[in-house]
């Protein structure tokens, strides 16, 4: 790191932070051992790959020591990549671990030591503010209670993959009448249960809706004869798959409209193949798909200029699409670098694209996508590490900006435009 990225770097590390998409627990979002951090699927998977058996990564009955000590086992083979660097990064941050690498002969001085600090009952406030996390964005079912939590603090999402995506299923149509009181199939019905539930998040302080969204997936207007069709083939006990296409769509196109009427910007998370690996760990299972194309969604982009669409993309080879159309499109918006091009090299090349071609007030930089409060701060910081040498490169040398003008570009990115995109 060069001087300059190393004073850009500092000043960033200084900015606190709302973190707009992750699965944390609210009730449970700090971790309780190193097994809490440890069976986060980047590891389970990695330690799979390089040929630790499923059985023995996730054989039931057995002790979160015990499951720390079988993935210790694989990490020789995963030092160089990115994702034990962030656990060395929370390692020596929070636990005060010296060496150079976790293996078998000091994991359990560090999972004891972990142990301890974790059972301060200020842990949670400890790790937000050693993170510098002032907000972060939960990811709930419809269903979910929102009660028994600060919602300042872990502020609620709509998620509504199982609304769009497995209403045909009688589970979820009874999760719906539990959670909205409204116990029927007909398109007002459903339709008014919806409303119930954005109505039920927004008084809770819910900023946004969200979805995961499979690369097959078209979303498309469904006229009134259509949905009532699809409808009631799917509460009649059946679905033929020309009928869940339509319901899906109408769903999604209801959410969509339910994002006007309320002014919250709509996630779209594009592109994930499910259960490609099937023999995979838990979590394990899901890639990206390149024949997924953003042209899907034009009918949806233009339908609803009121809406922001934050838009992430599974693979880096979407991100040229993806920058595209945030170029042309008011309402559509960059949004972090998820998943598989959540690392370095990809983060790198991304963020260069987007910082050169789409408006600055139109790029939420990075999310943490965790599941436990503890990788907020070596996530956010390879992101800081990566954005601290674009801005230095190719504003600051590149084109002449001063520090401070490319500093200003950069908190833009990491903190102001989730502030003034989702209203908090």
């Amino acid at each position: 790191m060069t001087d300059l990225q190393r004073r850009l770097f500092d000043e960033l590390e200084t900015l606190v932070l709302i973190d707009p998409h992750t699965h944390i627990n609210p009730h449970a979002p700090a971790s309780r051992t190193l097994a809490d951090i440890l069976g986060y699927h980047y590891y389970t998977e990695l330690a799979h790959s390089s040929g630790a058996a499923k059985v023995h990564l996730d054989e039931a009955g057995i002790g979160p020591k015990e499951r720390v000590g079988r993935i210790v086992e694989s990490l020789e083979h995963l030092g160089n990549t990115i994702q034990v660097s962030w656990l060395l990064e929370m390692a020596r941050e929070f636990f005060g671990f010296e060496h150079e690498a976790i293996t078998s002969q000091n994991w359990e001085g560090l999972y004891d030591a972990a142990v301890r600090r974790m059972a301060h009952p200020d842990w949670e406030s400890t790790v937000l503010e050693k993170s510098r996390l002032e907000k972060v964005f939960l990811t709930n079912e419809f269903d979910d209670p929102l009660e028994g939590f600060d919602t300042e603090r872990y502020v609620p999402c709509l998620r509504t993959d199982d609304l769009v995506f497995k209403l045909h299923e009688p589970q979820v149509r009874e999760r719906l009448a539990k959670a909205t009181g409204i116990d029927g199939g007909g398109r007002r019905a459903v339709r008014e249960a919806i409303g119930r539930l954005f109505d039920r998040f927004v008084k809770r302080g819910a900023r946004a809706c969200a979805i995961s969204l499979p690369p097959w997936f078209s979303p498309h207007h469904v006229g009134d004869q259509e949905a009532d069709e699809a409808l009631a083939e799917a509460y009649s006990g059946g679905a033929s798959a020309s009928g869940g296409l339509q319901l899906s769509r109408w769903v999604f196109w209801t959410l969509a409209e339910f994002c006007v009427e309320h002014r919250l910007p709509f996630d779209l998370m594009i592109g994930v193949n499910r259960r490609v690996y099937e023999n995979g760990v838990y979590q394990g299972q899901d890639l990206f798909d390149m024949r997924v194309s953003l042209i899907q969604y034009k009918d949806l982009f233009n339908a609803f200029p009121q809406v922001t669409f934050p838009v992430s993309v599974l693979g880096h080879t979407s991100n040229q699409e993806l920058v595209s159309y945030a170029w042309i499109f008011p309402n559509v918006a960059t949004s972090g670098h998820w998943w598989y091009s959540n690392i370095p090299t990809y983060i790198e090349l991304d963020t260069r694209a987007r910082l050169e071609a789409v408006p600055r007030n139109k790029q939420i930089g990075y999310y943490s996508d965790m599941y436990k409060l503890e990788f907020a701060l070596p996530k956010f910081r390879m992101y800081r590490r990566v954005l601290a040498k674009v801005l230095a490169e190719d504003f600051v040398i590149g084109r002449g900006w001063t520090e401070t003008q490319a500093l200003a570009l950069g908190r833009q990115v990491l903190r102001g435009n989730v502030e003034r995109i989702f209203r908090v």
